[in-house]
């Protein structure tokens, strides 16, 4: 085995085991931490950038790495907050990082997506696209093969696959309109939505597409991916629920507003956030309302889960910790400044940024 495989082995098992690599952690995006939290947090550290902090943050083997709409990709100790590096692109960064085999792959509004060394920030390689990009990236292992290829939308209306290790592109699919969020892998398919107002299903190595499917308006964020099924908000007020299989929709949950956030689902439960300032909770298999939780502004962000606990962003300039069972409210902290960013939970910590500039960390107390 070679020492770069080897390598990305090890990271495999990292990231299994507590870290959160990527948006939502893992390749079905379904926004499930490994580690539990306490009922409280504290604030631990805080990092400032140049501008707004919109972008889900990555946190592996101690690092935390962050972009920023100045432009600039961070990482940063987790324990203390401290720069390890940065690395310019040419425009803003809202899109969250992939951390994976040893780099760091991330797209900007300046049309190139990046790939780096995770623990230097040196520049591997860089793919030009169309447009922007604003979702972060997924991973595909090749069947059979050691290869890896990375997947990623933009707004130039194309899904791309490209080699990990070198940035060649292997196909694009095209679509009609922008793609805002993730791509979603499971089975061996990929599954994402835009704004053209369908799920596509394509194949994870061909790229060729096995389905489409209405979604009922724009999909602005990402599906997350389970026990057969997508579930995805729209810009047409609900949440829906699809069997890829049938290719068919199964349920959906009318909202107070646009759904820009993206599910987190666990075993019975789906968590997301909505532009009526309300984040809700369903039950997974009926779509069926157990609980909501009103906040005083819109939530964009999309919420992670933690054990039996759900922590979550608003526009409010609130971070949120409630009970996953009830929506009880156990703790919450007042940044003042809109939380749109996704929050990241790993090693005891959780990680959001906020558009006064700032990323902050919280943890249990000491």
């Amino acid at each position: 085995m070679t020492p770069y495989l080897a390598g990305a082995l090890l990271a495999l098992r990292a990231a299994a085991a507590d870290d959160w690599p990527m948006f939502h952690r893992e390749p079905a995006l379904c926004g499930v931490a490994a580690a539990t939290l306490p009922d409280k947090l504290v604030p631990r550290w805080t990092f400032k950038t140049g501008a707004a902090v919109k972008a889900s943050a990555a946190i592996v083997g101690g690092t935390v790495f962050v972009g920023s709409t100045d432009s600039n990709v961070y990482a940063l100790a987790a324990d203390t907050g401290r720069l390890r590096w940065k690395f310019a692109t040419s425009d803003i960064i809202e899109a969250a990082p992939l951390v994976f085999e040893g780099g760091l792959f991330i797209g900007s509004s300046d049309g190139v997506f990046y790939a780096l060394e995770a623990a230097t920030g040196r520049l591997r390689w860089k793919f030009k696209s169309e447009d922007k990009i604003l979702g972060g990236a997924n991973v595909v292992r090749l069947p059979g093969t050691n290869g890896v290829r990375i997947v990623f939308g933009s707004y130039d209306y194309h899904l791309y696959s490209v080699d990990a290790l070198t940035g060649q592109l292997a196909w694009k699919f095209d679509t009609s309109n922008y793609i805002n969020g993730a791509p979603a892998i499971a089975d061996g398919k990929i599954i994402f939505g835009g704004c053209d107002g369908q799920l596509h299903v394509l194949d994870a190595v061909t790229g060729a597409e096995k389905a489409s499917i209405e979604a009922g308006a724009y999909v602005a964020g990402s599906p997350a991916l389970a026990g057969g099924r997508a579930y995805a908000g729209n810009f047409g007020n609900e949440l829906i629920c699809v069997d890829l299989a049938a290719a068919k929709q199964v349920w959906s949950f009318p909202g107070g507003g646009e759904f820009y956030s993206s599910p987190a689902v666990t075993d019975t439960r789906v968590v997301l956030g909505c532009r009526d300032k309300r984040f809700y909770c369903l039950d997974r298999a009926s779509g069926k309302k157990l609980w909501s939780v009103l906040t005083q502004g819109d939530v964009d962000s999309s919420p992670a889960v933690a054990g039996d606990k759900v922590v979550v962003g608003s526009s409010d300039g609130r971070l949120y910790l409630v009970s996953l069972a009830t929506g009880q409210q156990l703790w919450t902290y007042e940044i003042g400044r809109a939380l749109t960013a996704s929050p990241a939970i790993a090693g005891g910590l959780v990680v959001i940024g906020g558009e006064d500039g700032l990323v902050y960390a919280f943890g249990a107390k000491k």
